[in-house]
């Protein structure tokens, strides 16, 4: 079976688009709808009111559905998506991505300006869907092995979802309209494998907004400096901890430092810290020490990081050494909010995004908070609201026994494991249609 990051001389996948073909506008027409409750109140849940939770459950759904009838789609209006991008310099991107990417379309002209992808995303596109059949097919018949054939899959999805964002990457001259593809989860632990497979896919994809996803291993913080060296922006994906999330920013400098290019503006990149995960583990280590102090801070202690990871933000891309690569164009690696749906029902549905707002940064959202957001979300900057408070909570978790090295450790390593365990699962699909459709995949 051959594996992506093995491949030395990658030839290019001739049966891979070079050129977006979506469907006839007289054939498909696109529906979009954001339903609100009646007589709904927004209560906003900002960084200076960490310390309570009200819980606002959202029962309305994005309904976004593609019909084949003749027609224009309807129109889409102005969303809390737009404000959050042009009053607080936040962006809004997608988190999720499955054919026909043209559903894509109402979701963008709803504010959403890019799309983060993973191993999990395109388990559950695949294997739920009949629209990857007909290219199954052919790459089998062509002699393709499952994993080659899975590739091809995500890359052209990948392809056409950034011919969609190239407006907005263009409007923003390189600075929004991304599309992320991670590479194998398979190599979190192979620095040269990482790579290698970061240039192949950036080679394949061929497209100028793509972003390579590379998990922050600590085998994988080398690879991250040498593949933005090479001139690749990157998303560097499973951050879950501060002194982890340095470490992701120096390699971020240390690439552009050592690329030799003149101009810096076409290599960038994000860091995907995780949120709502944090919270998961760090809630039940509190209800296992089980004091009122300790179930007083469930809810707070992934808010409260975020809001010191955005601190760090600040520091470290300012002063004399981020001024130099400054003067060559280079862009800041803005901070990506990840794993913002909330877990526990008896949070409110947006706490993982409203009080995570700020410039500079991206909050990529499946439909869960999406939906919430669109539909009762506040805009407002809060990111840096309360600094003062998120380090009184991240410190009395510490006295508390926890420990945030070890925690960032265990999810890295969950994290990872998860990522595995769906492309592992997507593959044995792969070889049970394969084998229904009674091809031999030698």
């Amino acid at each position: 079976m051959a594996t992506i990051s093995k491949l030395s001389n990658p030839n290019p996948v001739a049966s891979l688009s070079s050129s977006f073909k979506p469907r006839s506008s007289s054939s498909l027409k696109c529906f979009v709808g954001f339903p609100t409750r009646p007589g709904f109140s927004s209560k906003q849940v900002s960084s200076s009111s960490l310390s309570s939770i009200n819980t606002h459950p959202f029962r309305g759904s994005l309904v976004v559905r593609c019909s084949l009838a003749d027609g224009n789609g309807s129109s889409v209006k102005r969303t809390t998506l737009h404000d959050l991008y042009e009053k607080e310099g936040q962006s809004p991107w997608y988190d999720n991505l499955c054919r026909p990417v043209t559903d894509l379309l109402p979701l963008i002209a709803s504010g959403v300006r890019g799309v983060t992808s993973n191993p999990a995303i395109f388990q559950k596109a695949i294997s739920s869907s009949n629209a990857y059949n007909d290219q199954f097919r052919e790459l089998v018949q062509s002699g393709k092995d499952i994993e080659s054939a899975y590739w091809e899959l995500v890359v052209k999805d990948i392809q056409d979802a950034c011919k969609l964002f190239e407006p907005i990457y263009d409007q923003t001259d390189g600075g929004d309209g991304y599309v992320s593809v991670e590479v194998s989860p398979r190599l979190a632990d192979d620095t040269n494998g990482t790579i290698e497979a970061a240039k192949y896919l950036y080679e394949v994809v061929d497209r100028p907004n793509v972003y390579i996803k590379i998990p922050a291993t600590a085998p994988c913080i080398p690879s991250i400096k040498e593949v933005i060296a090479n001139g690749i922006s990157v998303n560097v994906t499973l951050i879950f901890s501060l002194a982890r999330y340095e470490a992701v920013i120096d390699a971020y400098l240390d690439g552009l430092e050592a690329s030799g290019l003149s101009d810096l503006s076409r290599v960038t990149s994000v860091a995907s810290f995780f949120v709502s995960r944090v919270d998961t583990l760090i809630d039940k280590m509190l209800e296992m020490i089980g004091t009122p102090e300790a179930l007083d801070l469930r809810g707070k202690a992934a808010v409260a990081q975020a809001a010191l990871a955005y601190r760090l933000y600040q520091k470290k891309f300012s002063g004399p050494r981020w001024e130099a690569l400054v003067k060559k164009g280079a862009k800041k690696q803005r901070l990506l909010w990840a794993s913002t749906s909330v877990k526990n029902p008896a949070y409110p549905d947006t706490l993982y995004v409203a009080p995570l707002i700020g410039p500079d940064t991206v909050s990529t959202m499946p439909d869960q908070a999406l939906q919430a957001f669109i539909d009762h979300g506040t805009v407002s900057r809060t990111i840096d609201a309360n600094v003062s408070e998120a380090e009184g909570i991240y410190s009395a978790l510490e006295k508390l026994g926890i420990d945030w090295g070890k925690v960032g450790s265990q999810l890295e390593d969950e994290g990872v494991e998860s990522f595995k365990k769906s492309f592992d699962s997507l593959l044995d699909t792969l070889q049970e249609k394969a084998n229904t459709l009674k091809f031999v995949i030698s």
